[in-house]
């Protein structure tokens, strides 16, 4: 019998998905993980920090992007990237 509550909690548990807007970031775009605080750069390649997940690509452009932090395993979507593109196409 409480093995069977055991599991039913376990199926319960949703997974929270924290939303981060990147044209709300100061600086050049690294940001606190929501959950445990690690620093999340865009610049690091490795995945040892975090792992992309999903991305959602509209009209040849880059619209958002799930990713998991590998510390606390909570998932983050990334917004803003139309707006980031659009203003890198105006410096150049």
């Amino acid at each position: 019998m409480a093995e069977a509550a055991a599991q039913k909690g376990k199926q319960t548990k949703q997974m929270l998905v924290s939303e981060l807007d990147l044209t709300k970031i100061d600086g050049n775009g690294d940001f606190p993980c929501p959950n445990c605080g690690v620093i999340i750069s865009p610049e690091d390649e490795t995945e040892d920090v975090y792992t992309i997940l999903e991305e959602t690509v509209r009209n040849d452009a880059l619209e958002e992007m799930l990713i998991q932090c590998n510390k606390c395993r909570s998932q983050i979507r990334l917004t803003g990237f139309s707006i980031l593109e659009m203003d890198a196409s105006n410096l150049e």
